[in-house]
């Protein structure tokens, strides 16, 4: 990545080379081969590295830095500058001003960043609630931070947003396949029904059947999210062959979709009807 004007300044590009099919733009003034896709990564490394030097890559940006897509990559950069910096509106770019514990700031791809503990739990502390147990959830799940450190830090902190921060990181268990896993627990726990056990080994006779979502296994009642990779080549003969060694192991399965989440009273009731069983 250049800056255009710098490039075409030392007579590098002209400016009619600069608007050619060969470069790219990536975000004002700067720009790069068009061979580079224009991620929402390479537009958080062009504004804290280039155009807002000293900048802090923050939020959901400083997420996906770490590899965890918690923004698309037209959804704008937010970064952080130090309190007193002089206002900046630069399109597609999201720019906060607050002090940061030194602690918190480090180095990723070239570019300030917050750290994964520190972008946990400040996102913990802005998002909504569920959005914030979900973004916990995925940046744990991905090896990104553990879920010890994210507490202990949320323990600390005081304003705005840090008592959610702490609602969220305690809801927050890391171990959800994917963001409506993450929606669904929440649900059942805030219903009339028993709390499952999340990633349940199902074993019968000593041998390993399968790994649930939930599962609740006195009464052998599992609960999966039917996400859209179950429509993947193969996938439906392998979880018809892992239903059967369910159903074969005495144990019934209750399927939820992203529709069900929509109508969380019927699920709920669906739910502890198999129970009752």
């Amino acid at each position: 990545m250049f800056r255009g004007s710098w490039a075409v300044g030392r007579g590098l590009l002209t400016p009619d080379q600069l608007r050619g099919a060969q470069w790219r733009s990536v975000c004002r003034d700067v720009h790069a081969h068009r061979d580079l896709p224009v991620t929402h990564a390479l537009r958080a490394r062009a504004i804290a590295g280039i155009v807002l030097p000293g900048a802090v890559v923050t939020g959901p940006s400083a997420a996906v830095l770490w590899g965890v897509e918690l923004a698309a990559d037209d959804d704008p950069v937010e970064v952080t500058l130090p309190p007193g910096t002089r206002q900046v509106r630069i399109a597609g770019v999201r720019a906060r001003r607050a002090e940061l514990r030194p602690e918190w700031v480090t180095r990723r791809r070239g570019v300030a960043v917050t750290t994964p503990t520190a972008t946990t739990a400040q996102l913990a502390a802005r998002l909504p609630l569920d959005d914030a147990v979900v973004a916990v959830d995925r940046l744990i799940a991905a090896g990104v931070v553990e879920l010890a450190p994210v507490r202990a830090l949320a323990a600390t902190l005081s304003g705005a947003g840090s008592r959610q921060a702490r609602a969220a990181c305690g809801l927050a268990d890391g171990l959800a396949g994917s963001p409506q896993e993450t929606r669904l627990r929440l649900l059942i726990g805030r219903s009339v029904l028993p709390p499952p056990i999340a990633q349940h080994e199902v074993v019968d006779g000593g041998r390993f059947v399968a790994r649930v979502d939930f599962a609740w296994p006195e009464q052998r009642v599992a609960l999966e999210y039917d996400g859209l990779w179950h429509a993947e080549p193969g996938q439906f003969a392998r979880d018809r062959a892992r239903l059967n060694r369910l159903t074969a192991a005495g144990w019934r399965v209750v399927f939820v979709t992203a529709a069900d989440l929509h109508r969380p009273d019927q699920l709920v009731a669906r739910i502890a009807a198999a129970l009752s069983t």
